[in-house]
């Protein structure tokens, strides 16, 4: 067992293989450490985090170990219940699971159908479950060029694991069939099918199966009157603080990009920082008040209030009020990215699973906003608005900015040479570039072609895929990954990673070299 950092209030526990992994996972669940807040399981570590002004230092590696099953069998058996999946046998890559079986098609079908499969974890998108099951025949390998679309309800095969996409996406696992069943459904209480422990027996389909898109996208509550969106360069999206404790139905914790200038907003308007407002990326947008409302921008862009008398600009970060018939011109920002446009009162629209975010990798919450969209007001208690408050300088194109990271928790599957290589490069900011991560550009980080198995990722992970071109992730990224991440950003520098424009340059700066953190004993109360 060794305990890698992720960051100030997270650390990656490594272990042995996926049985004493989901051992620790199922002890930890049994006698809880006091402060941790999430555990999120994969084929060979568990992701830790913890609570506010909790450290995920030497202390909580000591309770964890204290914690460790003794002996190495297998994880205790828990009570599950069992599922039988229907499927149809006509994946694309039966042929190549059969020949890398050593079996026929029809074995290969036999022996999926004759073995029990368990939940282990759940990541890659809500819904995906990892299950393992005692046939050591089905640890294969992924496919050597990954699709670029898998449609929802395949059932797949790679690394000792079957799965079941739940949602059309890429993936590079072993299609050896489909099922109708969905493993997401928002009307239903889980919405995953299947979660850690679950047991299920695959049985054979009766008829062709079809399977739809297993995960909907619930809209906003479109009001008849409210703030209509008149036209807009990108999609517009609800944000507010994000999804908590999900993590267990695959489910990472999106949110507003930068949560700063969400609070500003809403303290401007006299709402709960926390409230759900319009996240805005670049512009311009052009709103139109169908009635009188208070609103408040902060972020990256200006506006212009639009009346029958004229126009009048709009101080950042100060509440504002609109009449009807009013609107807001949001132009373009000279720098940064996004800015937020709170409510008072806040918008009508419906929660999914505690939160009113848009999660654009899961497509979770609300429906992007697009010309014709209405926000009614939900009316919700207001306190006193606040004053104005300035935000920090943002970064535009060509500049370059200095993050802050704490190296790990795989620094070590990097050379020195390597590692001194990463920081000391100006990394640019590309175009393909989203919620979900910051693609950067420079002189490649290279390593050996070792794979590394799935494991829990957070928001700020730097994550160095086969190209040796790191990805930045941001709110909306997978819950688990496959590439081994050199770095994390700390947390005060997410929300301005959140705003860093095409063309900006980054520099990242680690204030001590990587090193596992040594269990310790010392007094936590």
């Amino acid at each position: 067992m060794r305990f890698l950092p992720v960051g100030p209030r997270c650390l990656l526990v490594e272990m042995p293989d996926l049985d004493r992994t989901l051992a620790l996972f199922r002890a930890l669940e049994d006698d809880p450490v006091a402060d941790v807040t999430d555990i999120i399981p994969a084929a060979r570590s568990l992701m830790i985090r913890t609570g506010p002004g909790v450290a995920a230092d030497g202390a909580l590696a000591r309770q964890i170990l204290q914690r460790q099953p003794a002996g190495t069998t297998g994880p205790t058996p828990i009570p599950a219940k069992t599922i039988e999946l229907p499927v149809i046998y006509d994946g694309e890559d039966l042929d190549q699971v059969a020949r890398l079986m050593g079996l026929s098609v029809p074995e290969v079908i036999a022996a999926h159908q004759a073995t029990e499969w368990q939940t282990a974890f759940c990541g890659f998108a809500p819904g995906f479950a990892y299950m393992t099951c005692a046939d050591p025949r089905f640890d294969l390998p992924r496919r050597p060029v990954p699709r670029t679309r898998i449609p929802a309800g395949s059932v797949a095969l790679a690394g000792r694991f079957c799965g079941i996409y739940p949602q059309e996406s890429p993936g590079g696992w072993q299609l050896i069939g489909c099922t109708e069943v969905p493993m997401w459904d928002l009307a239903r209480d889980p919405p995953a099918l299947l979660r850690p422990g679950t047991r299920v027996r695959f049985v054979p389909a009766q008829g062709r199966i079809h399977p739809a898109a297993a995960v909907p996208e619930p809209a906003a509550t479109l009001g008849a009157r409210g703030l209509r969106v008149v036209a807009t360069a990108f999609p517009i999206l609800v944000q507010d603080l994000g999804r908590v404790g999900q993590t267990g139905q695959g489910v990472s914790l999106s949110g507003a990009l930068d949560q700063g200038a969400l609070r500003r907003a809403n303290r401007a308007v006299g709402n709960r920082p926390g409230e759900a407002a319009l996240e805005i990326t670049l512009g311009p947008v052009r709103l139109l008040a169908e009635l009188p409302l208070t609103l408040a921008l902060a972020g990256a862009a200006q506006a212009v209030v639009v009346h029958s008398e004229g126009r009048d600009p709009v101080v950042p970060g100060t509440a504002f009020a609109l009449d009807a018939g009013d609107e807001i011109l949001i132009d373009a920002p000279a720098a940064g990215m996004r800015s937020y446009l709170a409510l008072r009162g806040g918008f009508q629209v419906p929660p999914v699973l505690g939160s009113a975010s848009t999660d654009t990798l899961a497509h979770i919450g609300p429906a992007p906003l697009d010309a014709g969209s209405v926000l009614a007001p939900a009316g919700r208690p207001a306190g006193a608005v606040h004053p104005p408050e300035g935000g920090p300088d943002l970064p535009a194109a060509g500049d370059l900015v200095t993050l802050p990271v704490i190296l790990g928790p795989r620094a070590d599957w990097f050379s020195d040479k390597m590692l001194r290589h990463f920081l000391a490069q100006e990394w640019q900011v590309t175009a393909q570039s989203s919620r979900v991560g910051i693609r950067l550009a420079g002189d490649p980080v290279t390593r050996d072609a070792a794979e590394l198995p799935s494991e829990g990722t957070e928001a700020g992970a730097i994550q160095i895929p086969h190209s040796g071109q790191p990805v930045l992730f941001l709110a909306d990224h997978p819950l688990t990954g496959g590439y081994p991440v050199i770095a994390t950003l700390r947390p005060e520098a997410l929300d301005l990673a959140g705003q860093l424009p095409p063309g900006a340059r980054i520099r990242f700066a680690a204030d001590a070299p990587f090193a596992p953190i040594v269990p310790e004993d010392r007094d936590v109360s």
